[in-house]
């Protein structure tokens, strides 16, 4: 049996629940990189130009991880899932430069997928990815039609239940390596002092919100303060297309929906206030963070900038908490 192994980082978040159906369908045997870890991360970063983004660092950590447990690392390039709407350079590009930066790397297995190519074209790229495992056309098929349907009741179930992709990944990864999925569940929310409640929504994007490592337990923070919060997948799908339109006109890139979408729907919805999260040298982020930034001016919004890197200080970012919402509190008790 073929082993194949997806690194939890970048896209993990989105798109984990198709890919293991699909290879699984195939036959194959899906492996899955552990949390990311400070040594992880510095073993990633020290294959890449200081200029990369941390997210892409980590992916780098997450990739030689696998050395040893599989015989493929299944990286994609996914440069549009809409029309018209690209993606981040980082992911055009993601398979040539993991070779380049990571060469004792087990082998890489890739697809392209462009919408703007055509039907006819997205097709070929999944049956040339599939040709590792079988050359039935028709098996192949079966696999595309199981792996779309896990990815919709997948993005189904986050909406519906209100969760978050870990924990919504929480039984389809190994037992005990759930970390994040703790991290995001709400043990404990009591209100402070007895009368406040508090709810924030926390956009940006996956990779970065749900990696533990890179935003120093953010999550689980928000949490043991007493906070409710809430999350660009607990968002309906045309709720976020509406948000979009309202805010930007239309979408340029691709998870546009993450930022701008949620950050434009919570804000109309009545949230206490928004923390935008993004990965420092991003610069889609940096405009899109800065789009819901303004509309929160606007509506008159509490609104927190978080900026992280392989260098931020976690007593710094917990002390940014702490006086963000320790501000609503003092606001929502003056009437």
């Amino acid at each position: 049996m073929i082993r194949v192994g997806v690194p939890r980082g970048l896209l993990f978040y989105q798109y984990f629940p198709m890919w293991q159906t699909f290879m699984e369908a195939l036959g194959a045997e899906v492996v899955v990189s552990p949390s990311t870890t400070r040594g992880l991360a510095t073993s990633g970063a020290s294959r890449v130009v200081a200029e990369t983004c941390i997210p892409v660092k980590a992916f780098c950590g997450h990739v030689l991880a696998l050395k040893g447990q599989c015989d493929y690392v299944f990286i994609p390039a996914i440069r549009s899932m809409t029309p018209r709407v690209f993606n981040c350079s980082k992911f055009l590009g993601l398979p040539d430069m993991v070779r380049a930066a990571c060469p004792d790397a087990p082998p890489i297995l890739d697809v392209d997928i462009d919408v703007n190519q055509g039907r006819r074209e997205l097709y070929q790229a999944i049956y040339r990815l599939a040709r590792l495992f079988t050359w039935n056309p028709i098996r192949v098929k079966e696999a595309t039609v199981l792996a779309l349907e896990a990815n919709r009741g997948y993005v189904e179930q986050m909406s519906q239940r209100q969760q978050t992709p870990p924990e919504a990944l929480e039984s389809l990864l190994p037992v005990g390596d759930s970390r994040e999925a703790r991290s995001s569940r709400a043990a404990s929310r009591a209100p402070f002092n007895g009368s406040y409640r508090l709810t924030l929504a926390l956009v940006g994007h996956p990779y970065v919100i749900y990696d533990d490592y890179i935003t120093h337990r953010l999550l689980s923070r928000l949490h043991g303060m007493g906070v409710d919060v809430v999350t660009p997948e607990m968002v309906p799908q045309t709720a976020l297309e509406a948000a979009i339109a309202n805010l930007d006109g239309r979408s340029y890139w691709t998870y546009e929906g993450e930022v701008v979408g949620a950050g434009g729907y919570y804000i109309d919805s009545g949230v206490d206030g928004v923390i935008g999260v993004l990965a420092f040298g991003c610069g889609p982020d940096s405009l899109m963070v800065d789009l819901v930034k303004h509309y929160a001016q606007e509506k008159g919004c509490p609104f927190l900038g978080v900026t992280l890197d392989e260098h931020t200080g976690e007593a710094g970012l917990l002390t940014r908490l702490e006086a963000f919402v320790d501000m609503i509190l003092r606001r929502k008790r003056a009437g």
